[in-house]
């Protein structure tokens, strides 16, 4: 069931000023410490600490947002904690309160995409998850790119600081719009998704946590996002260094890299999430797994700047319809077991744990072997990911409902 009108205008803006904010957290930091007279090692030590404070809180945050019944709360508490961290930045700007700030980034990031998708669940029901996350993703894109574009012109024009002053300020309208999803907007948890009712409910049940872990989907799911991550994070980069040693324009590609698949995945993200609904889960997942081989195929060819960009279309394809399935496939594996936002941040944590391996893996086989053939492992990697959807994942789309109308009885 689609949302209520306020909900939907909610959600639509809870994501795009969510996902602006998140934007300011990206290569502003370490060129405003450099500014600052940081060193690349203090700079690296921070960036990295804030790596691991994200993947040791994925699942501690997945499992608090299971336990809170309160989801607008935690999500708002979530987005303050975002706001404090870019604060930080700018008004002590000393060694432990940036690595405060990078825990703090770290925790509230673990918090907001599963509390959005709670929200999102809660206010839609499971039958209109799919189509609503599309819409989701779409103002998400929408949100990076308008935020990219803002935030450059500002760290461009202004002092750097600025750009964390207006990261905190972009908060402000999420927590307006967060204001908008009110409680009475929700379907009827004792008709819907387990995970929808009060943790009082959920203790009850005989299903604990940790039997998440005992479905298969989620451990087939997991395995082939470690991979396609894994194929995908050095991807870019080493083509861009393959690019500028042939002379090309780099600068041209790296402005596409942020524009073009967000622009992409605004187009087709709520098509995708009505095609998941109509035709399953495995054929989108399918399509979006397997244009990252390609790209990584056609990247090895050593490409132009324009062709390379151009390329970027595909990592928006992958984006959208990773983004829209994996709290849509963990929806569908927790239909029976509840502990749907322990089941999203599982995943982000495979996310996680694909995308650390792949720049080392990716850079140590450049320098041996060169980027051609770099490029071409990760593309080989990419197929691993495609055929282990193919082979091992089920279909995890559940049965529609279907009302029956109560038969008529004659008088």
């Amino acid at each position: 069931m689609p949302a209520p009108p306020t909900a939907r205008l909610g959600l639509k803006g809870l994501n795009l000023f969510h996902a602006a904010a998140q934007t300011g957290f990206g290569p502003f930091i370490a060129v405003y410490l450099t500014e600052r007279g940081w060193s690349q090692t203090e700079i690296g030590v921070a960036l990295s600490i804030g790596t691991a404070s994200g993947v040791l809180s994925q699942l501690p945050s997945g499992m608090l947002v299971d336990l809170v019944h309160r989801k607008r709360g935690i999500t708002a508490a979530a987005l303050l904690l975002l706001a404090a961290s870019a604060l930080l930045l700018i008004a002590w700007p000393t060694e432990e309160l940036v690595w405060a700030s990078q825990v703090l980034h770290a925790v509230a990031s673990g918090i907001l995409v599963p509390g959005i998708a709670a929200l999102t669940l809660a206010t839609c029901g499971h039958d209109g998850f799919s189509a609503q996350l599309g819409v989701n993703a779409r103002y998400g894109a929408l949100g990076n790119a308008a935020a990219a574009g803002l935030l450059g012109a500002a760290a461009s024009y202004l002092p750097t600081g600025a750009v964390f002053l207006l990261t905190a300020a972009l908060v402000i309208p999420a927590l307006l719009a967060l204001l908008l999803i009110h409680p009475m907007h929700y379907v009827d948890p004792t008709e819907d998704h387990p995970s929808l009712q009060h943790p009082r409910v959920m203790r009850k049940r005989p299903e604990r946590f940790w039997h998440i872990y005992r479905l298969h989907s989620l451990h087939v799911f997991a395995a082939a996002t470690v991979l396609f991550h894994m194929s995908n994070a050095a991807m870019l980069p080493l083509a861009l260094n393959d690019l500028a040693r042939r002379g090309g324009n780099t600068g041209l590609v790296i402005s596409a890299a942020i524009v073009v698949p967000q622009v992409v995945a605004a187009l087709i993200a709520p098509w995708i999430g009505t095609m998941a609904q109509r035709l399953g889960r495995r054929p989108v997942l399918l399509a979006g797994f397997v244009a990252l081989p390609v790209r990584g195929l056609l990247l090895a060819a050593q490409l132009g700047a324009v062709p390379l960009a151009t390329l970027q279309a595909l990592d928006g394809v992958s984006a959208a319809v990773l983004g829209i399935m994996v709290p849509l496939i963990a929806a569908d594996v927790t239909r029976r077991t509840g502990y749907l936002n322990l089941a999203i941040n599982s995943i982000g944590l495979a996310v996680s744990i694909g995308a650390t391996f792949s720049t080392t893996l990716g850079g140590l086989v450049a320098d041996r072997f060169g980027i051609s053939v770099a490029l071409l492992g990760l593309a080989m990697i990419g197929f691993a990911a495609t055929a282990l959807i193919w082979v091992a994942l089920p279909e995890t789309r559940p049965a529609r409902r279907v009302k029956v109308r109560p038969a008529h009885v004659p008088a």
